[in-house]
Parts: C-alpha cells; structure tokens; sequence
C-alpha cells in the first residue's frame, strides 16, 4: 500500500525527483489544455476536522482534473465527528472509495485511518506534519531557481508542523535548512534527526538557531509560517510577543542572498511573521506556490493511487 502521510518515511530521495516531474508535467498540461485523465473513475474521500481554503480546493479540482471525483466530509457531516472510532471509518471507506485524504489535528488519527484501511491514505495536514505542502514548496524552488540541491532555505518562527515537514524535505532535496525558532518553540528533536539522518546522505546542512539573522544569513529563500496556528488562538496575544522579533522584513533580507525569495504556506497575516512590503513584492512567490498546491497534489495522488 502506499501512502502519503510522514515525508520521512514514505518519500524515498529519487522517488521526490519523480514526484516534482509528474506535478512539473501536469501543470504544464493544464496550460496547454491536455487532458491527464490518469485517475478515471477513481474517488477520494476528502475528511476535514480542520478548516481548509488551498487544500480542499487543490485536491478536489485535482480529482476532477484528473478524471476522478472527490468527496468533500466536513467533520460535522460524518459519524466521526460524533464518536465513530477511526477504525470503523477507515473500514467503511475502504468498501465505498479508492483513497482517502485527512486533514486533522491528530497525527495518530492519519496512522491509524492508513493501518485498518485497505487504500491509500494522504495526510493534508495535521498538528505534527504537513508533508502535502512540501511537494508545492520544492516545485516552486525548483522553477524560480532551476535547481534544489545546494540552496539554502531559512525558516523563522515557531517550530511548528510546517517547520518539521520542512526539515524533512530539504534534507531528501539536498538543500540546506536554517531554522530559527525561540528557545521554547523550536521543532522536536526527532524531526531534526530524520533531516540529519537524510542530509548524511545528500550532503545537505541542517542549522537550528535562536538568532533569525544566523538562519536567513545567505539564504536562497526566506520562508514564514503564522505565529498561531489553529487550536492556538487564546495564545495569539503571548505569541505576539514571543515573536515579535521573529518576522520577515526587509532588514532579514538584507542578509539573505542577493536574489532571495519569500514562501509562505498561507494564510499570511501581514504585519506579524512577514510585512506587507515583502509577501506584496517582487521577491515573494506565495501565490504561485499556492498554485502548484494543485500539481504537487495531483503527483501524490496518481503515486499514490497507481501504485497500491
């Protein structure tokens, strides 16, 4: 079976060149109009405890672009929302459709929908990992920058699912990664050592740092992610000023390589982690990574489902 669900574990150094190639050929069949019905007649659950404007959007159209169907199961319109257990779920959905895509706090919740399932499983997104949005990240990298390995990604603020699925990424890519964190909000160790474990072996760095200006110091790309992400709310006030001196401007850049640019997963509140001088600027590519959100998706499907 193949799922989708840790970067870590399920994408394989070459196997991320192939995906960003399947993503890179679909997205240039979008704009020339050609069909890519690789998925006919296929279905994917789409399950949403968590609230989604990119990933649903992406996955859906990306269903329908590929000839498949999605369906959309908002956690107050299904039986687990009331108590069903994940087992019982994953069961049933194994009998009525071809995959399955959570986005959920729990990362339990993902591991455990892909055990007592018997299709594939995509993990959208969840409180530990967000490994969909790293295929959108490094598709954008690679057409700005022409190539991956060898650059350097600087990441500043919290320690967060973000934070670890980029950690991940970069080692398998072979870029090198800064994050800069405050002490008490930096990414858990584990994630650290997967991305040390897989720089060994694509001569990748990895730099964990209080100081965001030692991380964004030549950087090829500045990356930003909200102080407070959902579930957090009532600590928005502490977190601002935790993070106050964590946010992207123009005085980060100035450290940072000279044609460095901006990513960020969104939504973006401009004016805490990035002013609005740089995610509105020349140097910020959010929104074509927000659009690539729909190829990197329709790579990890096709992989996913061709290849259980």
């Amino acid at each position: 079976m193949k799922h989708y669900i840790d970067f870590h574990e399920d994408v394989g150094i070459e196997e991320l060149n192939y995906l960003l190639d399947i993503a890179a050929d679909m997205k240039a069949k979008v704009k020339t109009g050609i069909e890519h019905h690789y998925l006919k007649g296929k279905t994917l659950a789409m399950i949403f405890t968590k609230s989604s404007t990119r990933t649903r959007v992406s996955f859906e159209v990306g269903m329908y672009q590929l000839g498949g169907h999605a369906l959309y199961l908002s956690n107050d319109a299904i039986q687990i929302g009331r108590g069903e257990t994940i087992h019982d779920t994953a069961k049933v959905l194994s009998g009525m459709v071809d995959g399955i895509m959570i986005r959920t706090f729990s990362h339990q919740d993902v591991v455990d929908l892909a055990k007592y399932g018997s299709i594939p499983v995509i993990n959208g997104l969840t409180d530990d990992q967000h490994p969909t949005q790293m295929l959108a990240d490094l598709l954008t990298i690679k057409e700005v920058k022409g190539d991956l390995k060898g650059l350097k990604l600087a990441y500043i603020g919290d320690g967060n699912n973000v934070a670890n699925s980029l950690l991940q990424a970069c080692a398998k890519a072979g870029m090198d990664i800064a994050v800069a964190s405050p002490k008490d909000y930096t990414c858990p160790q584990k994630y650290v050592d997967q991305a040390l474990e897989d720089a060994a072996v694509t001569g990748s760095k990895v730099l964990m740092t209080t100081d965001p200006y030692e991380a964004a110091k030549d950087a090829d790309v500045l990356y930003a992610d909200t102080w407070t992400s959902m579930g957090q709310e009532e600590e928005k006030a502490k977190r601002v000023e935790i993070f106050k001196d964590y946010q992207i401007n123009k005085d980060l850049f100035s450290v940072a390589d000279k044609d460095a640019i901006f990513l960020h997963c969104l939504p973006a509140y401009r004016g805490y982690e990035v002013t609005e001088d740089i995610i509105d600027g020349p140097r910020s590519y959010v929104f074509q990574e927000a659009e690539n959100r729909l190829h990197a998706h329709k790579a990890i499907l096709v992989n996913c489902y061709l290849n259980s």
